[in-house]
């Protein structure tokens, strides 16, 4: 997949690799990176091979891609999309875009940037005809640095 590098605060290069999600990525600080975007319980070992296992068995129609610091390994960023196949517009696709979150110790380095030019390239790879995302009104700006567009209102229901 795609390396680049920045400097950090201290001058010290860091090079990160951007790819997919691997089921040992757990250990590198996976679960830790998502519960800075929202609240999260205790995922076992065994839950989170089997949801990764779930997951990969879609193919490319869903994509979860992290941000690996490579000197130490660490997840830094990642984001997720899903593929929908609907009968609008030619039996066309759409890309949801979900969970883009750059761990705290990470941030300024474009590396959400970069999450959501990769989840877009993907999508665009696969013949979607648009991507779409929800976010709080605090990350529109955000998104719209990266190429997006304000479209209107989200609704949701949560159980």
């Amino acid at each position: 997949m795609a390396d680049a590098s920045s400097s950090d605060i201290t001058g010290e290069k860091q090079t990160f690799k951007i790819r997919k999600l691997e089921i040992t990525d757990k250990r590198n600080g996976y679960m830790e990176l998502l519960s800075q975007l929202t609240v999260t319980v205790s995922v076992t070992d065994d839950e989170f091979d089997k949801r990764f296992k779930e997951i990969t068995s879609y193919g490319d129609d869903h994509l979860i891609c992290v941000i690996e610091e490579e000197s130490s390994g660490k997840i830094a960023a990642t984001g997720s999309v899903m593929i929908e196949k609907k009968f609008l517009r030619n039996c066309g696709k759409v890309g949801h875009v979900e969970d883009v979150v750059v761990d705290t110790e990470f941030r300024g380095k474009r590396l959400g940037k970069r999450v959501v030019e990769f989840l877009t390239d993907h999508c665009r790879a696969m013949g979607c005809y648009k991507v779409i995302l929800d976010c709080g009104v605090e990350k529109k700006e955000f998104y719209e640095k990266c190429g997006l567009v304000y479209k209107g209102i989200q609704m949701s229901k949560y159980f």
